[in-house]
């Protein structure tokens, strides 16, 4: 299976964009924080952003994009960062288990597009996965898989460096949920169960609360 060479998922990874657009009112987001894995999801995304331009559906150009990979698996990442377009394969070791691919189809053009759009590949550990996971749980109620974690971890990075302006709109592409990788956040949080009631569920989180 090779998502490169698959134009179902090259169309439907556009629609990440397509659905961004139309929930903002029929507007660009400013800036983009999406993983990468392949590359595929990354440049896709870009590019149904232009697709709507190019319809006349938005105005104004696309946002700058910036991706995300995880520390243990950043061919991407590394290859942006020492200037080159060449991304030399890697063994992947890291939790974030669906962007571990060691040597990636579409690489050179998430390069590309980084450089274009002037934004960036960054890279992120585990540990910061991690407690990306728990950022976006705790300011949204969003319960995100691993990917999640290294987008969350990525945008924060992004934000200590001083790259995102306060008065930017940003969108960070979420792609899967948390109870897909529970064995990556096991042990960083309290489990409570509960009779499916209404009225116990408040009971519990009453309880949390004090």
């Amino acid at each position: 299976m090779n998502v490169n060479v698959r134009p179902y998922y090259a169309e439907g990874s556009k629609t990440l964009a397509y659905e961004t657009a139309e929930q903002l009112g029929w507007e660009l987001p400013d800036r983009v924080v999406a993983p990468i894995a392949s590359g595929s999801l990354f440049t896709k995304v870009a590019r149904g952003f232009q697709d709507f331009i190019d319809a006349g559906l938005v105005s104004g150009s696309g946002p700058v994009m910036n991706g995300a990979q995880a520390e243990g698996c950043s061919p991407v990442a590394q290859a942006f960062a020492a200037g080159t377009d060449v991304c030399r394969p890697v063994k992947p070791d890291t939790i974030a288990k669906s962007l571990a691919i060691g040597n990636p189809a579409d690489g050179p053009y998430a390069i590309e597009l980084a450089r274009r759009s002037g934004g960036g590949i960054d890279s992120v550990t585990d540990d910061e996965i991690r407690e990306g996971i728990r950022l976006l749980a705790e300011t949204t109620g969003i319960f995100t898989e691993t990917a999640g974690g290294t987008t969350t971890a990525v945008l924060k990075k992004l934000a200590d460096r001083g790259d995102i302006d306060s008065d930017e709109r940003v969108a960070v592409i979420i792609t899967g949920e948390g109870l897909k990788t529970l064995d990556a956040v096991r042990g960083t949080f309290t489990e409570h169960e509960i009779a499916p009631s209404y009225d116990e569920f408040v009971e519990q989180v009453e309880g949390v609360r004090a």
